[in-house]
């Protein structure tokens, strides 16, 4: 069983800081983004978008509901790459564009994609 843990964690205390964010914080510009809430949705719809690659999924839509949503979207986003990487086999490797990878490569990838993301949104 993957390690899944440290991604779980990163994601809910970033979603749980954007739930907690006032307006004008969530509205405020980042370097790279128009807002706060604009870093955290693409993030969100790279982890959306990494769940569904890993579980051999179609290419889906992914919206935006909102500054205010954005922190639940981030969980959900993260929490479903987290339970497709946990029913990975050991050994197993997820099919990236840029070819394979191993799973903790991937999880690796994904934890500095949450922080990298806490950090500047700070």
């Amino acid at each position: 069983m993957h390690d899944v843990e440290p991604l779980a964690e990163a994601v809910e205390s970033l979603a749980d800081r954007f739930r907690s964010l006032p307006q004008s914080k969530l509205l405020g510009a980042v370097p790279g983004h128009p807002s706060r809430a604009a870093a955290a949705l693409e993030l969100a719809r790279r982890l959306a978008a990494l769940a569904l690659t890993v579980e051999g999924g179609a290419e889906r839509d992914f919206p935006d509901a909102g500054a205010f949503a954005v922190g639940d979207q981030l969980a959900v986003a993260g929490h479903d790459l987290v339970a497709a990487l946990a029913a990975l086999p050991e050994g197993a490797e997820v099919a990236l564009p840029d070819g394979p990878a191993a799973v903790g490569e991937v999880l690796a990838g994904a934890v500095a994609a949450v922080r990298g993301t806490a950090a500047l949104c700070a």
